[in-house]
């Protein structure tokens, strides 16, 4: 049976996993017969996927959904996602939305548009593993190798929203990483919710696939998107810093740099732990770029609490920081903590650590200058490329359209707002 519809459009909120779930619907959309259109433009389908790590991340949806339904009144709104598989009811009532979608039939959205879509699928627990990819223009894909977190830290739905820790096959990864690469794409960023967590459930490991990324001969070079710091083990950080292939560039989360949070939190590690992960880095992979991500106002961070993790955070050797202010979340243990922190109090936390991040990667990006990367360009406009080094710094250099999706040899030159660099023949 064909489908009464032709256009479609995806919106994605949240991160990366999210983002390559999106493509790889939209993809199966595009072989059901549909056409890709902007989000912007007029579809008989639009599918949202969410987000619920926070409550402003649930509003962000709310609102996106209203405003998508007062533009385009007489199309179909499909949302799936997080926020859809905490909250399906409550998605529902928003005016426009046709259906709701769980986390175990979203892969499935192209097999409803024969059917009515009136309807609401009812919650089960997510136990499905599906390997999903996005790519930007063919330069670089974010593959999802692993789903879902066994972890119960206290202020997070994500075991909820997303179930038990899964993962790929190595064999199933590496064939479709061979499919990625042979259309010309050059990096692949290794995704999922806790990618340290990967193989777990097949008997495999991270350190394992990584071996075997190493072998593909036409993949340029490969990242890990994040990894938590008591699962970045030695023998990864080994491969890492011996790999012509994995890059330089860690994202570790730490969300406090004060003890009594971290365990309130349920965190696996404290910062004397931390502390000796990045001076192991360091000292390992040369030149290496750490972004962290670190919580504020946490129900009982006193200012002294606050102050002992901006102090951790000024002292150690990272590159910079991804700043979130706690959220209350329901049927999480800290939603039940009764000394929440003002909201006054949390925007200026975050204004100090902002400050802080945007201190230390200038630092950190006066350490590369006069040094040679490789760069793989992205984008070009107006007679300049830019792109990535392989340490997460973002380039500007004058040159050709045709420069797009090469890798080059590039001397970093100047840091004044934008990093501005010279091709080297």
């Amino acid at each position: 049976m064909s489908s009464p519809y032709q256009r479609f459009a995806y919106y994605t909120f949240g991160c990366k996993v999210n983002f390559a779930d999106s493509c790889t619907i939209a993809r199966k959309l595009i072989d059901k017969g549909l056409t890709e259109v902007s989000i912007d433009r007029d579809a008989e389908i639009y599918i949202i996927n969410t987000c619920s790590v926070t409550e402003n991340a649930d509003k962000k949806a709310e609102n996106f959904i209203r405003k998508l339904n007062q533009r385009s009144p007489e199309s179909k709104i499909i949302v799936t996602g997080c926020y859809a598989q905490l909250n399906p009811e409550k998605i529902k009532k928003i005016p426009g939305v046709s259906k709701v979608v769980n986390a175990s039939n979203k892969f499935n959205i192209n097999a409803y548009l024969d059917h009515s879509l009136e309807n609401l699928d009812p919650i089960s627990s997510v136990e499905n593993f599906s390997l999903t990819y996005s790519i930007n223009e063919r330069i670089r894909a974010f593959v999802k190798v692993q789903d879902g977190c066994d972890y119960v830290c206290s202020y997070c739905t994500i075991p909820m929203a997303r179930g038990k820790s899964r993962s790929g096959s190595i064999k199933s990864i590496i064939s479709s990483v061979k499919d990625i690469v042979s259309t010309g794409t050059k990096e692949i960023i290794l995704s999922g919710i806790n990618v340290g967590d990967f193989g777990k459930n097949n008997d495999e490991n991270l350190f394992d696939l990584l071996n075997e990324l190493e072998n593909i001969d036409n993949l340029n070079r490969y990242r890990i998107s994040s990894i938590e710091p008591n699962l970045l083990n030695d023998s990864i950080v080994e491969i890492i810093s011996k790999s012509k292939k994995a890059v330089p560039h860690l994202h570790i989360p730490l969300q406090s740099g004060n003890d009594k949070i971290l365990k309130n939190m349920k965190r696996r590690y404290s910062v004397a732990d931390y502390n000796v992960l990045i001076e192991k880095l360091n000292k390992h992979i040369e030149g290496v770029c750490i972004g962290v991500d670190v919580i504020v106002g946490y129900p009982n961070e006193s200012e002294d609490d606050f102050i002992e993790t901006y102090n951790f955070l000024n002292k150690i050797d990272i590159s910079y920081l991804h700043v979130f202010s706690y959220s209350d979340r329901k049927n999480t243990f800290s939603y039940n903590i009764k000394n929440k922190i003002s909201r006054d109090t949390i925007v200026r936390r975050r204004k100090l650590l902002q400050q802080l991040s945007k201190e230390k990667f200038n630092n950190y990006i006066n350490k590369n200058l006069n040094l040679t990367k490789i760069v793989l360009f992205e984008n070009y406009h107006n007679g300049i490329i830019d792109g990535l080094t392989d340490n997460y710094i973002r380039v500007y250099v004058p040159g050709d359209k045709k420069l797009v999706n090469t890798l080059k040899n590039v001397k970093l030159v100047k840091n004044d707002i934008n990093v501005y660099g010279e091709l080297i023949d």
